[in-house]
């Protein structure tokens, strides 16, 4: 009798247990933070996210490094006094890590539209890291859940053969299935214009690493199936991020204050040059002198990049006789003109074109290079409204001279057309050296224009050993030393 009273007893108490387990369960899910995310809202965060932090580190570096803006007051990042830059590294992998869960879920469903995607993302961001800093994780990064909490930094070499590979993939498998792209806000949906970039950034890459690995057979394969490899081909196949005139969705200059967005001024390099061309991109980069903005003589002037603070201010009379950058990036970006300029690029048609008219001018793919050339131009004006005709009519742009020549020519023009998108400038002048920028006036970097970011601190106490690893390979940590591909 007793035995079967302690059974009960212990069966009582198993069941008592078992209720206050699921009870605890079900106290401490929360059905507002679900486990798992379906890609279609996934997508919308990356794209959005990502190319907010490209943007908003392009002007705050990038423009400043390839000199399409100057700084009027706080000047140490104009003088290459570069406090640590992570923005890149943490909107990357955050990201990533929601760029994992998509590929995850879509290999799952066989859903490959959204894979392909994902890889052309993956891809994407993984080649803004290794861009800006070298050696980065890579084939180890985010698999914590398998353990790897402390990834090794891969090669650069290797991480953009890893890139161009997914790029080739997602070719592939976008547009094999049928499924709808719910969430793209980049495109809309349409699985051509995914194609089209991913084949576009594989150009990119491609040549990004052509004076280290021979990229003739891989770019002549692409350019001669264009019906199974579609690359854009016009302003329409643009991959930027169009901005709402309400909230959340601004261009993201318009939530500065005032006073930060006024201290970048027009590089005065940059600025006289297309005063010189009469380049009617002028008015839509910058605007004239505040002291004769709106008045019947409107004049331009830029300032020298790297000047010290109060040389800054005072340079060419003050405040009001230098031209800042245009209302369309701030207060107008809400505006239909301004909403019609102030975009986050990921990669432009005008971008492609002069990456093939370098390409044929170098052999690597039949076609001709000036045709290539020109339509990079006219394409970089029609992204503004504009009409080059004129431009290309001036005798200043003619195609001429020997190969060196014509690859100053193309390396001016992409240039140019690169505003905004200060971070693909730099990293595309650093390949070529074109156009001969002379570093900033007064600059903190023993006269030298930087040509990579360091890692972030946190690298050198958490992830020690690989970080040394990688700068036992790469070299010292710090925005002098040259990456691989620029390593000649």
């Amino acid at each position: 009798m007793l035995k079967n009273r302690r059974s009960f007893y212990l069966s009582l108490a198993l069941l008592s247990a078992i209720g206050c387990t699921r009870q605890f369960d079900d106290i401490n899910t929360d059905p507002n933070a679900p486990e798992k995310v379906d890609a279609a809202f996934l997508l919308p965060r990356i794209l959005r996210d990502a190319t907010e932090a490209l943007l908003l580190e392009s002007w705050n570096i990038g423009s400043l490094v390839i000199q399409h803006t100057a700084k009027s007051q706080q000047v140490e990042a104009d003088r290459y006094v570069w406090d640590e830059r992570h923005a890149i590294w943490d909107a990357a992998y955050d990201n990533l890590r929601d760029v994992a869960n998509i590929i995850a879920q879509s290999e799952a469903t066989q859903a490959h539209n959204y894979l392909g995607v994902a890889l052309v993302l993956r891809a994407w961001l993984f080649g803004l890291l290794t861009d800006c800093y070298g050696d980065v994780p890579y084939s180890e990064a985010l698999r914590a859940r398998e353990g790897i909490n402390y990834p090794r930094y891969d090669p650069q070499e290797q991480v953009y053969q890893g890139i161009i590979s997914e790029l080739e993939r997602a070719n592939a498998l976008i547009g094999s299935t049928d499924e709808v792209l719910r969430g793209d806000v980049l495109f809309q949906g349409d699985t051509q214009k995914w194609k089209r970039l991913a084949n576009a950034l594989r150009v990119r890459y491609l040549m990004r690493i052509s004076a280290k690995q021979d990229v003739a057979t891989a770019l002549q394969m692409m350019m001669a199936n264009p019906d199974s490899i579609p690359l854009f081909i016009s302003n329409a196949d643009n991959a930027v991020m169009n901005y709402r005139s309400n909230p959340p969705d601004q261009f993201p200059f318009f939530r500065f204050t005032p006073g930060f967005f006024n201290e970048f001024r027009a590089s005065k390099g940059l600025l006289e040059l297309m005063v010189e061309y009469n380049d009617t991109r002028l008015n839509v980069f910058y605007r004239p002198t505040p002291a004769t903005e709106n008045t019947a003589n409107p004049q331009y002037a830029g300032i020298p990049n790297g000047l010290p603070d109060n040389e800054a201010l005072a340079y060419n009379g003050g405040l009001e006789h230098q031209s800042r950058i245009s209302a369309y990036f701030y207060e107008d970006a809400i505006t239909s003109r301004g909403l019609q300029v102030a975009k986050g690029g990921i990669m432009t048609f005008a971008e492609l074109q002069f990456l093939l008219a370098e390409a044929a001018e170098k052999g690597y793919i039949t076609g001709n290079a000036s045709d290539f050339y020109r339509q990079g131009i006219r394409a970089s004006f029609e992204y503004y409204g504009l009409d080059a005709t004129a431009y290309l009519n001036s005798g200043l742009t003619n195609y001429t001279g020997p190969r060196e020549e014509k690859l100053k020519q193309i390396g001016f023009q992409k240039w140019i057309a690169l505003y905004m998108q200060g971070l693909e400038a730099w990293f595309e002048w650093r390949r070529t050296g074109n156009p001969n920028l002379l570093p900033a006036e007064s600059n903190q970097n023993e006269n030298r224009i930087p040509v990579r970011f360091a890692y972030p601190r946190r690298e050198q106490v958490l992830n020690t050993r690989h970080y040394m690893d990688a700068i036992q390979r790469q070299g010292p940590d710090n925005i002098n030393t040259r990456m691989w591909h620029l390593k000649l």
